[in-house]
């Protein structure tokens, strides 16, 4: 059972160690020639400065901004894709990790309750503490940035 572990193991470090560099690589064209019209992108140029703008259209050597500016492939060192945030997930996440921080405080206060205590809340500390911190992880959640860039071309 051991030495099976131990193969298995094995096997998984190196299949992750060879699937390593071809995750990283960045360095395909084609994949800014699949972008939609109109997506926003940040472009580095190898000469220094950035262009950012929709993209109108990419062929197999240029790309092409929707205000008519035209950028060669060997021009271009670096490109990042515009990525659209989802705040109402983050909200959900936010609300729920806050219910689980309201729950566990609620609970100890709940259990330090004890006859010779004047202060004896009963279950009203989960009840009252899991919805309060939901509604402010939730809050604080919303609040943080959402989206941001994704690179996806470098040139080598």
């Amino acid at each position: 059972m051991r030495s099976s572990f131990a193969f298995l193991s094995l096997a998984l470090a190196g299949t992750m160690l060879v699937a390593q560099p071809s995750m990283n690589q960045k360095d395909d064209w084609n994949v800014l020639k699949a972008l939609p019209q109109n997506q926003q992108i940040r472009v580095s140029l190898r000469a220094g400065g950035t262009h950012k703008g929709a993209l109108k259209e990419a062929s197999d050597s240029t790309l092409t901004f929707s205000d008519g500016r035209v950028l060669t492939k060997e021009d271009v060192q670096r490109v990042w894709v515009k990525r659209r945030g989802n705040r109402a997930r983050h909200a959900l996440i936010g609300a729920g990790i806050g219910a689980g921080v309201g729950l566990g405080i609620g609970a100890a206060i709940d259990s330090s309750c004890t006859s010779n205590s004047i202060v004896c809340t009963g279950n009203r500390g989960k009840a009252i503490g899991t919805p309060l911190f939901a509604g402010i992880g939730a809050g604080i959640a919303a609040i943080l940035p959402a989206g941001g860039w994704e690179e996806v071309y470098r040139s080598r």
